[in-house]
Formats: C-alpha cells, sequence, structure tokens
C-alpha cells in the first residue's frame, strides 16, 4: 500500500506542472537525448525550467501546436525524446491528427506533457478547459495514458515515460494541489495504487480527485462506512487486477475525475467490471457538458467534483449494494 505523508492536509499544495519543470531538469541533466518543445506557453506550462537550463535543446514552436507533434515525432526518429507541451485542450484537440498519424500510428518515442487540463483551469473558462483530452488520448492504439494525483508522483511519472519506448501522454493541471505522497512512493506505469483499504466501498481516482477521495474516505470513516481508496494514475495500460480485487473485496465501486465521465476513468472502470465482475458503479465527473468561466473552487464544487459528492456517490452504491443483497 502506498506510503501516505502523515500530515498531508499540512503540507503546501503544489501543482503538477510545477513538478513537471523541475523533472524535466532532472531528466535533461541524466540524459543529453532529452529534448523539449513549447507552443509559446513555456511559463505556463514550466518548461522554462528547462529552457533556462538547456537553451539548446529546448525549442518554443510558437502558436502551431500540430507542427510541433510532426517536429517532435522527427526528432524521435533521430533516437532524441521529445517531450511537447501545451496546454491540453491545444495538445490534444488542436494537434490530434498529428498525434495520431506522426506520432501513436508509427509508434515513435514522444511524450505529449499537458497541463492546463480539466475545469481547474478556472477563470479561462470552457474554450480553454479540456474535459475530452483523455477521451481522446486513450481511444488511440499504441498510447499511453497517465494521470499523476500529485507533485511527486508527476515527477515519478515524468521519469517513468522518459524511460517507456513508446508514445505517452501525461495530463497536468494549473491548479495548486496537495502533496500526498512521499519520496519512496513506487509509481509504475500500468499499475494502480490502493492508498487506503476499507471493506465498504472502493472510490477508485486519478488527478486532484485523489486528495478529495481520500477527503471523503476520512469523512465516511467517521460515520462507519470503511473505503478502499485507489490512484489510478495509469489510465492505460489500466491496472485490471486491482481494479477486479477491490471491486470483489467491496462489491460496490465509485470513480472519480476532473474529465467528462464519457470516456475517461470511470468509461474504463465500466469495461472492466460490465466485462468480469459487475457490481454497482457511480461514476464522479464532468456530466457531459461543457464548463465556464469562474474560480476553480467554484467550478468544482458547481460541477460536483469534491468529497462531500463522493461521499453521497459511495452512500448511493452502498444502497444499491445493499438492494442486491436482499434480492440474493
Amino acid at each position: 500500500m502506498a506510503e501516505l505523508l502523515v500530515d498531508w492536509k499540512k503540507e503546501k499544495k503544489i501543482a503538477t506542472r510545477e513538478a513537471y519543470g523541475q523533472a524535466l531538469v532532472q531528466l535533461g541533466k541524466d540524459n543529453p537525448d532529452i529534448v523539449v518543445l513549447d507552443a509559446d506557453l513555456a511559463k505556463s506550462t514550466k518548461t522554462s525550467d528547462f529552457a533556462k537550463a538547456f537553451p539548446q535543446r529546448f525549442f518554443d514552436m510558437g502558436i502551431a501546436e500540430q507542427n510541433m507533434i510532426g517536429f517532435a515525432a522527427g526528432l524521435a526518429t533521430t533516437g532524441k525524446i521529445p517531450f511537447a507541451s501545451s496546454f491540453a485542450i491545444f495538445a490534444t484537440g488542436r494537434a490530434f491528427e498529428q498525434i495520431r498519424n506522426s506520432v501513436a500510428y508509427p509508434r515513435l518515442n514522444v511524450k505529449i506533457a499537458a497541463t492546463h487540463a480539466g475545469i481547474s483551469v478556472g477563470e479561462d473558462g470552457g474554450s480553454h478547459q479540456a474535459i475530452e483530452d483523455l477521451a481522446l488520448m486513450r481511444s488511440l492504439p499504441n498510447m499511453t495514458v497517465l494521470v499523476p494525483a500529485d507533485a511527486t508522483e508527476t515527477k515519478k511519472a515524468i521519469l517513468a515515460a522518459a524511460a517507456y519506448q513508446g508514445p505517452v501522454y501525461i495530463r497536468m493541471g494549473r491548479l495548486a494541489v496537495p502533496v500526498l505522497f512521499t519520496d519512496d512512493y513506487n509509481f509504475v506505469i500500468g499499475k494502480a495504487n490502493v492508498i487506503r483499504e476499507g471493506q465498504d466501498a472502493a472510490i477508485i481516482a486519478n488527478g486532484l480527485m485523489v486528495a478529495e477521495a481520500l477527503q471523503a474516505a476520512e469523512e465516511l470513516s467517521a460515520q462507519g462506512i470503511n473505503t478502499t481508496v485507489v490512484n489510478c494514475a495509469s489510465l492505460k495500460p489500466l491496472d485490471r487486477d486491482t481494479i477486479l480485487k477491490v471491486a470483489r473485496q467491496t462489491g460496490a465501486v465509485v470513480t472519480a475525475e476532473e474529465h467528462n465521465i464519457i470516456g475517461g476513468l470511470g468509461s474504463a472502470v465500466a469495461e472492466v467490471l460490465s466485462e468480469h465482475y459487475p457490481v454497482p458503479l457511480y461514476r464522479v465527473g464532468i456530466k457531459d457538458t461543457f464548463g465556464e468561466s469562474g474560480s476553480p473552487e467554484e467550478l468544482l464544487q458547481k460541477y460536483g467534483l469534491t468529497s462531500a459528492h463522493i461521499i453521497q456517490a459511495v452512500k448511493s452504491v452502498l444502497a444499491r449494494k445493499n438492494e442486491k443483497s436482499d434480492i440474493n
């Protein structure tokens, strides 16, 4: 079981994009083949850290995301390991065809590191809030999809992505989020981590919703409801074994993600459960609607992405679980 920081609520919050910038500098020192590309957003994506340290290996491609992906693909054919960065809405939406045909189809070693994902982008509004990026990337053959929960996991995910041979999409956020994990936390592509154990229901989350899931689990415990919490940072490949294990142990599952409930973590878990071990399931996420302008906190509340909403979802699946037991 992953080891949480004892006082994680008291730790300074750090945006996953900040950790990304730090990880790039570490990678640049360790591997001369690491190169970084950005689409005129280096200060926001934090690739500016790498640009300062290794200016000869940094390429600002301007507001030309499609060209950036094609350029990254070309670099990959020469043995370089390119990290191509932009906001998630542009990296995946504007450049989807290039990602599909120039990166995923030939399975080139390109890492697409997107920041400012989800509605926690805040005041930038619905046009800039990527709520479908995971569905797009998850649908592509050969694409690995990672959604780290905190700064610690982000650094480890970036290092793992660099070591992995093949296309990787890493989703990160603008908002500062709690640091959850110690430095000895073990991140492995394709593996989920059970970070809290309970027998009544399982909450499977990724990204900033992991902290909300932990908060919900604490409040539920005070009410006599014990929940397992699973951090599912590796969306693809998905850790089916762990998902099925916690489903069998608890008989009820809630997923929590800062993404449309269509095509993301909730859909991925639903596919596994429906095929192998159907149990009551509730998907906490954005209910197939676009975001709007507002503070991150206001938006997370309005769109149902808080610990309180997870608590309601757990109680809902428990009621269905108990109904099922009564019928049996």
